[in-house]
């Protein structure tokens, strides 16, 4: 008897998600063996000591399962650093949860506020993980433009998009991708808008102490209206150079964080046992994160100054480790592409990657402007300095 074999067709939840840019950009400056300024993340090695603490937990035995949401230690040091910082206590034990980094943090907020049709506002550009989380959960994601060119929230228009089924909004500040800060006036105004709201805040904060010119990360914690409805998620890979490591955190009032612990134990259930511990023993000092904004305020002013020698316009860089630039005035024919098309044409002919902003909206707004990351060692800055100054 012959058996026709027959291969299951799969129906996509993710129908329009393909490859990210970041990968597709990553894989073309290796083959043209450009210099890669677009994916984020740095190019130096992490403080020598943190790997000796992650080395000397392994070594104590710390290697079999953490409890579920994560190694008390770990969650003490961050919940003394939020009060110190931001005058906001959380409970260890209650509202501070690891997690394998902040991608996974935040699709486990989505996945336990979420419920079918429920709307989620999210501001446009956005890191590309929200709005397929919302998906992925039944959700709808409802896109709100930030200012194009200045990418300030526009409070009308945020007011605007709110209705009976708005259960989130999501706010990321220092913003990927154009580098914008919100300041004290922005989350008092949030804070009053969703006050007569049943409205969560899922608050983005993994660049939080790469903020400059001596202004204040305004985190969630600060404002008491704001975090008694706030998911707020923070990233060591970003604070500390260890962006393989996949770990962050969550803070959120109890209540929340029981709900977010039910979806977080059956999609993770933990994360890596020696590194927490390291991480605990490494923030007993708190001076390697207060130095974060003078270490990368100098790497964006020297790239900043190479930059100002091109005919690249330089957008503001408030903070995050990322410049954007607009290419409009470059004389070449490069300067009517695309940008997607653009930063194609600038990694295999001038062996410098970026990122296209258009990738970090719903519609591909195109509006000439690329990002650049600069947490990048000075001699790859300059590599790349030297290569955009033929433009």
């Amino acid at each position: 008897m012959t058996i026709l074999l027959r291969t299951p067709a799969l129906r996509s939840k993710l129908p329009a998600v393909g490859t990210t840019i970041f990968t597709v950009m990553s894989a073309l400056a290796a083959k043209h063996g450009a210099v890669n300024l677009g994916q984020g993340f740095p190019d130096f090695d992490c403080d020598p000591r943190l790997i000796e603490f992650v080395s000397s937990a392994m070594q104590a035995g710390h290697n079999q399962y953490p409890p579920m949401p994560g190694v008390a230690s770990l969650r003490q040091a961050i919940a003394s650093k939020i009060e110190a910082l931001h005058g906001r206590q959380y409970s260890s034990e209650t509202e501070i949860t690891i997690t394998a980094g902040a991608t996974q943090a935040i699709i486990t907020i989505i996945l336990a506020i979420v419920h079918l049709g429920d709307e989620v506002i999210v501001l446009d550009p956005c890191y590309d993980s929200y709005v397929p989380n919302i998906l992925l959960a039944g959700g709808v994601p409802v896109r709100v433009p930030l200012t194009p060119g200045t990418f300030r929230p526009d409070f009308d228009r945020i007011a605007a998009a709110i209705t009976p089924r708005t259960r989130a909004i999501i706010i990321n500040s220092p913003h990927n991708p154009s580098g914008t800060v919100w300041r004290q006036e922005d989350m008092l105004r949030l804070q009053e808008m969703l006050a007569p709201t049943d409205i969560l805040a899922i608050c983005d904060e993994v660049y939080e102490h790469m903020v400059f010119d001596d202004a204040q990360h305004q985190s969630a914690a600060r404002f008491p209206g704001l975090a008694e409805r706030s998911f707020i998620v923070s990233s060591f890979g970003k604070t500390h150079h260890v962006t393989g490591w996949k770990v962050g955190y969550v803070a959120a009032p109890a209540s929340f964080s029981a709900e977010f612990r039910k979806v977080h134990q059956f999609n993770v259930f933990t994360v890596n046992t020696p590194m927490q511990h390291g991480l605990a023993s490494y923030m007993a000092d708190p001076a390697p994160y207060l130095a974060l904004p003078a270490f990368y305020q100098r790497k964006r002013d020297l790239f900043r100054a190479g930059l100002a020698r091109t005919k690249f316009t330089l957008l503001p860089c408030e903070g995050t480790y990322f410049q954007c630039v607009d290419f409009s005035n470059l004389t070449g024919p490069e300067r009517d592409l695309g940008e997607a098309d653009f930063c194609s044409w600038l990694t295999t002919e001038v062996g410098v990657a970026a990122i296209p902003l258009s990738a970090f909206y719903g519609d591909g707004f195109d509006q000439r402007v690329v990002r650049f990351c600069f947490a990048k060692k000075d001699q790859t800055l300059n590599a790349a300095l030297e290569r955009l100054a033929r433009l």
